[in-house]
């Protein structure tokens, strides 16, 4: 079973920057697609961006494009989201996921296979 583990969030100020890191096991993780989602308290967890392992792909939320960017290190089986420029509605629990039989990047949670249990961050204003 692929393990996924999310790291790097915390508080930021409006405006500021976080990069969450997302280590994940596995012989086959590298032809995974990754997603990144979020979940703010008492709403449904919504995509933020994804990235495909096996073709070069990348998709971003409307809410993000432009100030988040997607990317990995297959060498180190590491996935990772840039968020700068922050603003206070970014603020929820960030998710990384696994989708291990995607043949196109997907922006539905419900196509991922393999979850990590969040890192929270919160844009103070």
């Amino acid at each position: 079973q692929v393990q996924v583990v999310e790291s790097g969030g915390g508080l930021v100020q409006t405006g500021g920057s976080l990069r969450l890191s997302c280590a994940a096991s596995g012989r086959t993780f590298s032809s995974y697609t990754m997603g990144w989602f979020r979940q703010a308290p008492g709403s449904e967890r919504e995509f933020v961006a994804v990235i495909s392992w096996n073709l070069y792909m990348t998709y971003y939320a409307d809410s993000v494009k432009g100030r988040f960017t997607i990317s990995r290190d297959n060498a180190k089986n590491t996935v990772y989201l840039q968020m700068s420029n922050l603003k206070p509605e970014d603020t929820a629990v960030y998710y990384c996921a696994a989708d291990a039989l995607a043949v196109a990047p997907s922006t539905r949670a419900s196509d991922y296979d393999y979850w990590g249990q969040g890192t929270q961050v919160t844009v103070s204003s």
